[in-house]
């Protein structure tokens, strides 16, 4: 199910919590919050029923400013996104663009630190 260059964790919080606590992660660590979309009831007023999805977008200007320096066309990928939703199981997912396919896609150099590397936050988000 994971398609190349997504990363997907599983969450033992409901998706209003998984992004309520990454949005709390993203604050502590200096990130805008630039929209947060309840993707169920977007599509609830269009007349369809989706399970618990939200979606979040998010971002550092410094970091990303950076970025954009090195390569234009990154920009195409910022501000940063993150999706959590609930599968027909009832199980909730939390999922967000790889820094390393980013990386080669746009032919940045690796960094360790990179902000787009999400996995160290997600991970901890999910682990406290």
């Amino acid at each position: 199910m994971s398609p190349e260059g997504v990363n997907i964790y599983a969450s033992q919080y409901s998706v209003k919590e998984t992004i309520d606590r990454l949005q709390a992660f993203l604050q502590q660590q200096g990130a805008t919050i630039y929209a947060r979309i309840d993707q169920q009831a977007e599509v609830r007023k269009a007349g369809q029923n989706l399970p618990a999805l939200e979606f979040i977008m998010f971002g550092n200007p410094k970091a990303g400013g950076a970025l954009m320096a090195e390569n234009p066309l990154i920009a195409l990928e910022l501000p940063l996104k993150a999706i959590a939703w609930e599968d027909n199981q009832k199980k909730v997912w939390i999922a967000c663009n790889d820094a390393l396919y980013i990386e080669g896609r746009y032919t940045l150099s690796h960094n360790e630190n990179s902000p787009l590397n999400l996995d160290p936050l997600i991970s901890k988000m999910l682990n406290t």
